[in-house]
């Protein structure tokens, strides 16, 4: 059984120019007005494949072919970065969608129910992972309080923009002996399945994020009469911690260790000021536990040593804390079966960015399928995945929920 390729491909191009740059690329933010026009538009998709289409309280959206259950689910995001990719996320749902039309044009008989979900703000525009946290029960009353984008608006007056109530996220845990099977289609974001010249990649472990706000305050002074060793530099000591950081990481991490330092801000701000404050995130990752847990350790341990070196106070806000998770090997041993059947050449390996899938992962059996990015590129508008790659991907796809759902 095939996917309709060419209409898989038209309806990437479509949701492609939903929040189209002038650089190629496409912005769609978490409940940005983007965001919102394509949260509609995948409604009108799925309600024109004749399946059963809902919004729960956290945002997301489902589309559902046959009743009962267990669940078979297959998703990802329609969120992307700031000029971001085309296929980020969107791949994932619009494969998924593809497929739930497939089997109900052949009319196959399924004894699991297959249901298309698009998970809201996975990429973090309000932290990260809202509509998955809200799915698996993840989500806390102090989270919500905490979710804002970087202009400072909660995701409580984003959502009741729309007429949302963001507190009833609480409300929409997904019981977890309601979910057989979650699997997620996603480009890799990296370099490993062109390189090694495989067409599939079957994930094994997704790996772990710890992400933290970082603030040092010193104090404001004349930047032209205050000599330097009287001055308490916020910004020197972010500084010094992004370059210690990154040395602690070559010095005691593993080769899937990562550290990141992707947002700064810097208070007053005035050229001619000494900085009173800096804020910065510092994220970690890596697909082991007990190396994560030391390294976060670590770093906490060098923000405040380096605040003291310069003379600072610091404090440590934790915005993100995942755990690596292994993914189910039975699952992953359909993907494998599914590729062999469709002569598909397969390869296992982790994957290094998160995933609505990690988050799945932690109630109910999950899975990933890979397909290769060109040159490893992602969270840019040079994004690219082949045609050919695309179809393969789907149809491997197909055949596991296939199998999943017990045809």
């Amino acid at each position: 059984m095939q996917i309709n390729r060419q209409r898989l491909l038209q309806d990437l191009a479509d949701l492609g120019t939903i929040g189209r740059t002038p650089e190629g690329g496409v912005s769609r933010p978490s409940w940005s007005e983007a965001d919102l026009e394509a949260r509609r538009w995948l409604m009108a998709r799925i309600q024109a494949a004749g399946l059963t289409g809902r919004v729960d309280g956290a945002g997301n959206i489902f589309g559902r072919w046959e009743a009962g259950g267990p669940v078979v689910l297959v998703g990802s995001h329609l969120d992307t970065v700031p000029n971001g990719g085309t296929l980020d996320g969107a791949l994932g749902v619009l494969a998924g969608l593809e497929c739930l039309r497939r089997v109900k044009e052949e009319g196959i008989r399924l004894r699991h129910p297959l249901e298309l979900v698009a998970f809201t703000d996975e990429e973090g525009a309000f932290g990260g992972f809202f509509g998955s946290y809200a799915f698996a029960g993840k989500l806390t009353h102090d989270a919500i309080a905490r979710s804002r984008d970087v202009q400072g608006r909660s995701i409580t007056e984003a959502m009741g923009h729309v007429g949302l109530d963001s507190a009833q996220a609480l409300s929409d845990r997904r019981d977890p002996a309601d979910i057989r099977a979650y699997f997620e289609l996603h480009i890799e974001q990296g370099p490993i399945l062109e390189r090694q010249r495989a067409s599939v990649g079957i994930v094994e472990t997704i790996v772990g994020i710890q992400r933290f706000g970082v603030t040092f305050r010193g104090r404001a002074d004349h930047a032209g009469t205050t000599p330097l060793q009287d001055r308490k530099d916020a910004l020197m000591g972010a500084a010094e911690l992004i370059r210690r950081a990154h040395d602690l990481i070559l010095t005691e991490g593993t080769p899937a260790s990562r550290v990141t330092v992707g947002f700064m801000h810097v208070k007053p701000g005035v050229p001619n000021i000494v900085p009173a404050e800096a804020y910065l995130t510092l994220e970690l990752r890596d697909v082991s536990s007990a190396k994560l847990e030391q390294l976060q350790a670590r770093s906490r341990d060098l923000v405040h040593r380096v605040a003291t070196e310069w003379g600072l106070t610091s404090s440590i806000e934790t915005i993100l804390n995942i755990n690596p998770v292994p993914l189910s090997t039975d699952l992953q041993q359909a993907i494998q079966s599914a590729a062999d059947e469709l002569g598909c050449s397969t390869m296992r390996l982790p994957a290094m960015a998160g995933h609505d899938a990690q988050v799945v992962g932690s109630i109910a059996p999950a899975a990933m399928i890979f397909v290769p990015s060109r040159d490893g590129r992602s969270h840019s508008p040079a994004e690219f995945t082949s045609e050919d790659d695309i179809d393969r991907g789907a149809n491997v796809l197909l055949n596991a929920l296939l199998r999943c759902s017990g045809t």
